[in-house]
């Protein structure tokens, strides 16, 4: 085999092994961005519940209230 193309394989090896390498680390990244968000999105939902509508939390609260309202009731 001549000379040129030892030459071309070991360049084109090193090519694919720095690409290679740069493929693993958007990977590392992209997961990382990807557990961040998962985060960020858990925090918007624990607010989102804790922030609900006074229509849709008023019946639980009605039923928590209805043993006091009946005690005041009979007093």
């Amino acid at each position: 085999m001549p000379a040129a193309a030892w030459v071309t394989l070991l360049a084109v090896a090193l090519i694919v092994a720095v690409v290679g390498l740069s493929l693993l680390k958007v990977i590392s990244q992209l997961r990382h961005v990807a557990w961040t968000l998962g985060a960020v999105i858990v925090g918007v939902n624990a607010i989102a519940y804790q922030t609900r509508t006074i229509p849709e939390v008023l019946p639980s609260v009605n039923a928590n209230l209805a043993p006091v309202r009946s005690m005041a009731e009979q007093v």
